[in-house]
C-alpha cells in the first residue's frame, strides 16, 4: 500500500522577520491609540481593510498623516486589503451613500452588519501569511453591537486558527474602556489626534497644506469624540466643519 502523500503547506511571508501582531487600523481616533499602544510593546502591522463605504478616500488620506508622525518605531509598513460591502449592502445603505443618521442617535443606528465578521476574516489570512499569532481591534466598552464581544472573539480565533493551520488570538484590549480613557493613553504615548478622522461624514479642505479633512461636526461619531475629549479633560484639537447641534 503506498504512503499517503505528505501534505503540502502554502510558504509564508516574512522568515527572517514577522509581527507579533495585526492591528485593524482605521483612522479612528480608537484604533489608533491601539495602534501606538500595542506598538510601545511589540512590532505590529497595521492593516486596513477597505470596504467601498463613503468616507474611506478621505480616512485612507489621514492614515497616511498618521503612520507618518506616529511615534513607535515598532509599525510596519501599512498593509491594505479589500473586502467590499457594495454586492451585501443596499445601494441606499447610509454608509454607501454618506448620510449618516442624526448627532444624538444612539449606536444601533450605526450597525454595520457583519463589519467584524469580514474584517476579521481577511485580517486572519493575513496574520497567517505573516506569521503573526495576534489580531486586535478596537471597540470600547458599552459597544452593543453581537460581533463586538468577546464569546464571538473566541469563536472566531478557534475557527480560523483550525481553517488556517496557524494559532491565533484575537482581542480587543480597549473593550472596558471608555473613549476619555483611549484619550488619556493617546496623550501618554505622544498620539496627535489631528491625525485621526473619526466622522462618518467628513468635509475634504481645498488647501494643499491643511489636513485632507475635517470632521463634519454633526454625526453621532462627532458628538461621541467631543463628549470623550471634555470627559477626558484634554483640549480637543479637532476642527469640525460646523459647530455642535445642541
Amino acid at each position: 500500500m503506498p504512503a499517503p502523500a505528505a501534505r503540502s503547506r502554502e510558504p509564508r511571508e516574512n522568515t527572517d522577520a514577522s509581527p507579533a501582531t495585526v492591528v485593524l487600523l482605521s483612522g479612528g481616533l480608537d484604533s489608533a491609540v491601539l495602534l501606538a499602544h500595542e506598538g510601545a510593546q511589540a512590532p505590529v502591522l497595521p492593516l486596513y481593510v477597505a470596504s467601498g463605504l463613503a468616507w474611506e478616500a478621505l480616512e485612507r488620506e489621514m492614515v497616511a498623516r498618521l503612520l507618518t508622525h506616529l511615534p513607535q518605531p515598532s509599525v510596519w509598513p501599512l498593509q491594505v486589503v479589500d473586502v467590499p460591502v457594495t454586492d451585501v449592502y443596499p445601494p441606499g445603505h447610509w454608509a454607501l451613500t454618506g448620510h449618516p443618521p442624526a448627532y444624538d442617535t444612539p449606536d444601533e443606528d450605526v450597525y454595520l452588519i457583519g463589519r467584524n465578521v469580514l474584517l476579521l476574516g481577511k485580517a486572519a489570512v493575513v496574520a497567517a501569511r505573516r506569521r503573526a499569532m495576534r489580531i486586535v481591534l478596537g471597540p470600547l466598552a458599552g459597544n452593543p453591537f453581537p460581533d463586538a464581544r468577546p464569546p464571538f472573539f473566541e469563536a472566531m480565533a478557534t475557527a480560523m486558527s483550525l481553517g488556517l493551520d496557524h494559532p491565533l488570538v484575537i482581542e480587543a484590549p480597549f473593550l472596558t474602556w471608555q473613549k476619555s480613557n483611549v484619550i488619556r493613553r493617546g496623550v501618554a504615548l505622544g498620539v496627535d489626534f489631528t491625525d485621526t478622522l473619526s466622522c462618518m461624514n467628513p468635509v475634504a479642505t481645498a488647501a494643499l497644506e491643511a489636513l485632507p479633512a475635517v470632521h463634519c461636526g454633526r454625526c453621532s461619531k462627532c458628538r461621541e469624540r467631543r463628549d470623550a475629549f471634555a470627559e477626558a479633560g484634554v483640549t480637543d484639537p479637532t476642527s469640525y466643519a460646523h459647530a455642535s447641534p445642541r
